[in-house]
């Protein structure tokens, strides 16, 4: 093969090279396969989408075009979560202009939720946010809000304006800003399941601190939350406000935001060691579980045992896939795994089998287990696999068809995956098109349904990463990518990535140049925030060692190779601060 490898040597002060400067460049021509097309298109595709849908449900203003409501079924987290994947489409190698009509929502949402009112609800009546923040209200709710907020670190962690709210944010659950004590550092919980930048409501919640300003006909939004009075103390919900700290931490360096990660999600680690391997749904205000449900472990809303009717409503895994998959990144520390694997054990020792299907609990009340459903966890298991790539942790999800093609298995996967992504795109362009309601009656989730921007399959074969969805998780990857002459995050105009194999070693990825006419320079970092280090790369029969969390990429033009990466997992601390470029 016509592959060389090139050693980029350069001093700086009588320092010596830097193994950071490590370029491979690849001139074996390589006709773009099908995939590699697709996913070029799609990234395209997606920009252009995504106008149209901001044409469609944003004013001048980036204000939009909705009833200005609270609550659960339909508030100023919905808003935001119309574009929740968004950024992460842009880190990924989006156009530009995605990233620009982010920005355009983000900043109108924050003046617009700051001036709507609901008069009676005590954290609304001056403002459903205030210091750019929603005042007080659940993690279910508060971390859809979030999730494009907290991928746009990914794209532009040098932005100052962003770096302010991220600290800013983040104080308001360390337990440093007077005016929004959430935290109590001697218990290690956060307060109540109501909180935000006017800190924790600790008194009981009306069916209208839940479900806003009653609407004419819709009598549901407050009684469904009849029940839901009793918001003292923690949940596990809350630990998705780790991914604030997280980013602050990745972003600054400063040790108070990892050791704020590290010591609240210890504690809900320790508590679900405790409890026996289960996710207790409730931590009274005095520190112990169960202490606010009558010594019921099970108990608190959105709990094990809380609308027993609605056996989705169970909100126990989302906070702590988070929380622990944010301290294990900061620490290669399997302790902060284990609580997600007993948990899953557990479901699976109390399964059922009906009609070949394996069923799982997803309740828990006074008698046992119950509400039994198809596995709704295979986010968490694939996270657990990809974090440990232990054998035992395949087995459960081993037909899963991404997991397959990694194996060997599923060799159309790549094709599929990015067809299905372009049909889910069409049939939001289709349906907003189509879609006639009227601003002065739309609710802010409405637009939901018609979001056209697709990135799960992008993730999957370019990344090596498990889908982060939209609940205001940090993303976790093998690889990420950044276009060397524009100095921005994604992979470069023309180029495709396809990750093949993930072992405990290190990584298979093939990538390519589809622009006969254009050479594409990239840097390839290890990890999504550079926590692994590369030690070598092969291709060709030739390696070279590396020693250094990235190395550069240079594509001729209609070029590509199969690149073996070997890899030593979690050996750097995570940053969102870009490689040299």
């Amino acid at each position: 093969m016509n592959i060389r490898f090139a050693l980029a040597i350069a001093l700086a002060l009588q320092a010596a090279p830097s193994a950071s400067q490590v370029t491979l460049t690849v001139d074996t021509p390589m006709a773009p396969p099908a995939w590699a097309l697709a996913q070029r298109a799609l990234l395209k595709a997606n920009a252009e989408a995504a106008e149209e849908f901001a044409r469609k449900y944003l004013d001048d203003r980036g204000f939009l075009k909705c009833v200005e409501r609270w609550g659960g079924n339909d508030g100023p987290d919905d808003a935001m979560e119309n574009f929740h994947n968004w950024t992460l489409a842009y880190a990924l190698g989006a156009p530009e202009s995605i990233l620009r009509l982010f920005e355009k929502a983000w900043e109108g949402h924050l003046v617009q939720y700051t001036r709507a009112r609901a008069p009676t609800v005590e954290m609304a009546r001056d403002g459903m946010y205030w210091r750019e923040f929603v005042t007080a209200f659940d993690w279910e709710h508060n971390g859809e809000g979030l999730a494009a907020f907290h991928f746009y670190g990914l794209g532009r962690p040098a932005d100052a304006a962003y770096l302010q709210r991220v600290k800013r944010y983040a104080g308001f659950y360390t337990g440093e800003d007077p005016l929004a004590p959430n935290y109590d550092r001697e218990r290690k919980i956060i307060r109540s399941l109501h909180n935000g930048s006017r800190g924790p409501k600790l008194t009981p919640a009306t069916e209208r601190d839940w479900g806003g300003e009653p609407v004419p006909g819709e009598p549901e939004r407050l009684t469904r939350y009849s029940t839901a009075a009793n918001i003292a103390g923690d949940h596990p919900l809350n630990l998705c406000a780790t991914t604030l700290g997280m980013n602050a931490y990745m972003l600054t360096g400063d040790s108070k935001y990892r050791d704020w990660v590290l010591e609240y999600a210890g504690a809900w680690r320790d508590r679900v060691i405790e409890n026996g391997g289960n996710i207790p749904t409730n931590v009274g205000l005095d520190g112990r579980i169960g202490s606010g449900w009558d010594g019921k472990w099970y108990g608190g809303v959105f709990g094990w045992d809380f609308w027993p009717r609605e056996s989705g409503r169970n909100y126990y895994m989302r906070g702590a896939r988070l929380a622990f998959g944010n301290a294990f990144l900061l620490t290669g520390d399997t302790a902060f795994i284990e609580p997600l694997r007993r948990q899953i054990d557990n479901l699976y020792e109390a399964q059922r089998v009906e009609n070949g299907r394996i069923l799982l609990p997803n309740k828990h009340g006074d008698n046992g287990w119950y509400g039994y459903t198809p596995n709704r966890h295979f986010d968490v298991q694939r996270d657990i696999y990809l974090w440990t790539l232990r054998p035992e942790a395949l087995q459960r999800i081993a037909e899963d068809p991404w997991i397959a093609f990694l194996s060997g298995r599923n060799p159309a996967y790549p094709v599929d995956a990015l067809n299905a992504e372009f049909e889910r795109m069409r049939r939001g362009v289709e349906g907003l098109r189509r879609d006639d309601s009227a601003p002065d009656t739309r609710a802010s989730d409405h637009p939901q349904r018609f979001n056209p921007v697709t990135t799960a399959a992008l993730v999957n074969l370019t990344l090596g990463g498990n889908d982060p969805g939209t609940s205001g998780n940090t993303l976790h990857s093998q690889i990420r990518y950044f276009d060397v002459e524009m100095r921005r995050a994604g992979l470069p105009e023309d180029v495709a990535a396809l990750v093949e194999k993930i072992d405990p070693g290190g990584i298979v990825v093939t990538l390519v140049n589809a622009s006969p006419v254009h050479p594409r320079t990239l840097a390839a970092q290890m990890g999504a925030y550079g926590e692994h280090e590369c030690e070598s790369v092969t291709a060709g029969g030739k390696s070279i060692a590396v020693g250094a969390p990235w190395f550069r990429v240079r594509l001729a033009p209609g070029a590509g190779e199969r690149l073996v990466v070997k890899m030593k997992r979690y050996a750097r601390r995570p940053t969102l601060e870009f490689p040299p470029l």
